[in-house]
């Protein structure tokens, strides 16, 4: 009987400690760490709003319903925290002697949300009580501070998104992007007016949605905007406006383009999805030379100056594409994104899978 309660009292402190390690590591820790237990309760949650927002369903609904994913999964895991926390303390006091068991839960939910109701007896059970209670009161103060940096996250994101509308329509297009820049006579500010700012953009994305992942799933308050889509228009219209626009050549648009990949590379490490991290230039891209040359058609009929030799244009536009092609589809597909030009429309067969795997080494 004694080694048996030896070892339920070590399995209950192992589950505190488990469970306090997986808050720190999605709240407190400032990088990109996988938690178990926190990747186990996204991915059930996932699963429960996949079965309401099937495939099958018009995207306006689906857009509703996974709207809520993100909020409800970042709600429901203090409770996971809360209800292993007191499952591990309930261990702890059976271990120590408290029976029955109902009584050693009713001691340890008293002592975590500190109602006082009811305590143990003894000088050590009572010290384990009150530690229990400063876990409570730990875990409350994590969330209290854990949300507003969520949501403070997701304005600055949204800022930008919301700001390329005006420029890019709805959904964002980068052959859109360039006629009004045209259009407005901003073509030669377009370096200046939007890549500078969309470099820092994609630094402030790449920090907050890897170590705060769950802002990967937050959608747009507009169900036809997307921070994905909005990313890859603007890396598509740096790319074009290197590879395609008979304009001097400015590193402005080279520097976001790989400060833009570099940042979904880092989200798509996270969740393990897989890359080619040293494409070839010539590597097959998603998007078509004839839908190339069709987009060439218009930028031409808005009077926007075009390199002669369109053929080496395809081909430098291809070498920029390959370096985020694959993972500006993958988390499109991942996070359902609203329909967005070379960018959600590429998304062939069922949804990623939102798993994350051992991270590839750096």
């Amino acid at each position: 009987m004694i080694a048996a309660q030896i070892f339920v009292s070590v399995a209950g402190v192992a589950l505190v400690i488990w469970t306090i390690t997986s808050a720190i590591k999605t709240v407190v820790l400032p990088r990109a760490t996988s938690s178990v237990l926190t990747r186990g309760a996204f991915i059930t949650i996932r699963r429960m709003f996949d079965a309401i927002a099937s495939p099958k369903r018009p995207f306006h609904f689906r857009d509703r319903v996974l709207a809520m994913y993100a909020p409800v999964g970042l709600l429901a895991l203090p409770a996971v925290w809360v209800g292993l926390v007191i499952g591990g303390f309930t261990a702890i006091f059976w271990g120590t002697g408290i029976r029955p068991l109902s009584e050693a839960f009713t001691i340890s939910g008293s002592s975590l949300l500190t109602l006082g109701f009811d305590r143990p007896g003894g000088s050590a059970r009572a010290a384990l009580a009150f530690i229990e209670a400063g876990i409570g009161l730990g875990l409350v103060s994590l969330m209290i501070s854990y949300l507003p940096t969520i949501y403070g996250a997701f304005s600055r994101r949204e800022a930008l998104v919301g700001m390329l509308e005006v420029r890019a329509g709805l959904p964002p297009s980068p052959t859109e992007l360039l006629t009004r820049y045209a259009r407005i006579g901003w073509l030669d500010r377009i370096h200046d007016d939007l890549f500078s700012r969309w470099e820092e953009w994609f630094i402030d994305v790449e920090e907050s949605h890897t170590s705060q992942p769950s802002l990967v799933f937050f959608r747009s308050p507009h169900p036809e905007r997307s921070w994905i889509t909005a990313a890859g228009c603007v890396l598509d219209a740096a790319a074009i406006t290197a590879s395609t626009v008979d304009r001097p050549h400015d590193s402005r648009a080279d520097v976001m383009l790989r400060t833009g990949w570099f940042a979904l590379r880092r989200i798509s490490d996270f969740f393990g999805f897989p890359y080619d991290p040293d494409p070839s230039p010539d590597a097959p891209i998603s998007v078509t030379r004839r839908e190339f040359d069709l987009l060439c058609v218009e930028l031409r009929a808005a009077d926007i100056p075009l390199k002669t030799d369109l053929d080496q244009a395809w081909r430098d536009y291809c070498g920029w594409r390959v370096n985020y092609d694959t993972v500006l589809v993958t988390l499109c597909s991942l996070v359902v994104a609203p329909p967005g030009k070379w960018s959600s429309d590429r998304v062939i067969g069922p949804r990623a899978k939102p798993t994350i795997i051992r991270r590839r080494q750096q």
